[in-house]
């Protein structure tokens, strides 16, 4: 192949196409029209000699040649990114760039507060815009620019997406004060599949780590409420003797009761900020985490403070 005589914006194309599987939703994303991404996948099929794409009813199904390309025209795309990248510098004072960052409404409590002010602070010009995109979807979602962070379980293991830990919980259960089991630091189980349960999930059906953890000695607990967000449960809970299991630091923002669940082998709760890989050597991308870390890492030692204090 004559690289001289290939058009590097064909392999940007070819990158959208590989990650959107749909050649208008590729061009949205490059910035051209349909019939122009077919022209560029018909330039890319004639230099490798190869189909690149095949279409189905799921989509365009890249070919073994597509599959076999893919990673070092990535890498590629990114070295140049990066050269053009590392010719810029980022200014948060003068900066206008919205942040898009997909996380729950309980994260969004525990971060945003601070995140916001410390923004308006630093960078008046920036705008954070914060939304649940579907766990499934954030891969893409990064990759083709339309998220710049996710905030999440680290349950996305794609090679393409970095991500660092933020926090680290135990779950407990809660309900309201004056509840009839408020008086019990740790529940029996007994007690805990007595009661009716609040469960929240971005999914319509699923189960959580609790529910994984009962279902392994052959016990479920009775959910009769289900919802994606969980604002709205300490309302719930103020006024039913519902009791959900939830981190612990969510109970102390609210000032629920919590107990100590009757179940050992539940794993603690993490929370990741994921971002791509292309968007590493990024000064936006890397000025707007580091903010997120560094704030993250303020709210656990003050917490931490606030326990110490607590126990003396």
């Amino acid at each position: 192949m004559n690289l001289s005589k290939v058009d590097l914006n064909l392999f940007i194309v070819f990158d959208a196409i590989y990650t959107e599987a749909n050649l208008t939703r590729a061009g949205q994303i490059v910035g051209i029209t349909q019939p122009a991404v077919s022209n560029a996948l018909a330039r890319l099929r004639e230099t490798f000699n190869d189909p690149l794409f095949v279409r189905t009813a799921q989509g365009m199904v890249p070919t073994p040649m597509a599959q076999n390309i893919i990673t070092p025209v990535r890498q590629a795309l990114q070295l140049l990114r990066v050269s053009v990248q590392e010719s810029r510098s980022f200014n948060p004072e003068q900066a206008t760039k919205t942040y898009r960052i997909s996380m729950t409404d309980a994260n969004e409590a525990v971060i945003l507060p601070q995140l916001a002010a410390r923004i308006r602070r630093l960078a008046p010009g920036i705008k954070i815009d914060s939304f649940l995109a579907k766990r499934r979807e954030t891969t893409k979602e990064l990759a083709a620019g339309r998220l710049d962070f996710a905030i999440d379980a680290p349950l996305n293991t794609d090679t393409q997406v970095r991500h660092v830990k933020l926090f680290e919980d135990r779950y407990v259960c809660v309900m309201r004060q004056g509840h009839p089991l408020a008086s019990k630091e740790r529940l029996s189980l007994d007690d805990y599949l007595a009661q009716s349960h609040i469960h929240i999930s971005s999914r319509r059906n699923g189960l959580g780590h609790v529910d994984l953890a009962l279902g392994k000695m052959g016990i479920q607990r009775n959910v009769v409420l289900r919802s994606q967000h969980y604002q709205m449960a300490p309302l719930v809970l103020d006024n039913t003797d519902l009791v959900m299991t939830v981190h612990e630091r969510f109970a102390k923002r609210h000032h629920l009761h919590f107990a100590q669940l009757p179940i050992d082998d539940v794993p603690a709760i993490e929370t990741h900020i994921f971002w791509h890989e292309s968007t590493d050597q990024d000064p936006a991308n890397r000025w707007m985490r580091e903010q997120i870390i560094e704030l993250s890492q303020q709210i656990q030692r003050q917490e931490h403070k606030e326990k110490a204090t607590a126990v003396v």
